[in-house]
């Protein structure tokens, strides 16, 4: 196997960047940028810790995010499965990076920032659901914000309907669960997963 060990050889591959490329980086929500943000229900939030990196999912009605001004964004943390691992990672090294998707759109939005993990009891009532509240919100402070080149999305074809897979074809949560441990009851797990679910979605 040939590897790359110089930042030098891989340049020399990936020679020429577009100008495009290079402008379209700002340090702050541009007007255009923002409507992409708020138009977005999902988003991957990348972070690190001693132990290494952490991605994790987070979606949300009406806007993964909420825009508090040109420079912040405020992620609440909606019930899960209390692991925290990206929590955690943020109160020991401020450091994430957000990738946004619109659905239907090929044009996927990133941030680069430090956040901070903030239970400000008016912050956490101001994201009301159905009663109840989220148990924290993480407050994003933008460094860089840029959108991505559209060529993964369109070749992966993510929103053709022709193209998505039937649900019944994969490993429900519940065998993927007993994957990793033999005993685990995996049939109660996925009878019991949509009530508990519905249930507990704010």
């Amino acid at each position: 196997m040939t590897i790359i060990t110089s930042v030098e050889e891989l340049k020399a591959i990936y020679d020429g960047v577009s100008e495009a490329s290079l402008v379209k980086v700002t340090k702050v929500l541009t007007p255009e940028y923002r409507r992409m943000i708020e138009a977005s229900p999902f988003l991957a939030l990348a972070t690190v810790g001693p132990e290494g990196l952490d991605c994790s999912p987070r979606g949300d009605l009406g806007g993964a995010v909420r825009v508090q001004d040109e420079a912040t964004l405020l992620l609440p943390d909606w019930r899960g499965n209390n692991r925290i691992d990206s929590l955690i990672n943020i109160v020991r090294d401020p450091r994430v990076a957000l990738m946004f998707l619109v659905p239907g759109s090929n044009t996927a939005m990133r941030i680069n920032g430090h956040a901070v993990v903030s239970v400000e009891p008016a912050l956490l009532n101001s994201f009301e659901m159905d009663g109840r509240h989220p148990r924290s919100v993480t407050v994003i402070t933008v460094n860089e914000v840029y959108f991505q080149c559209a060529r993964a999305l369109i070749r992966a074809e993510l929103w053709n309907p022709e193209r998505f897979v039937d649900p019944k074809s994969l490993p429900t949560p519940g065998t993927l669960l007993q994957a990793a441990k033999a005993d685990f009851d995996k049939e109660a797990y996925d009878r019991e997963w949509p009530a508990r679910a519905a249930k507990t979605m704010w």
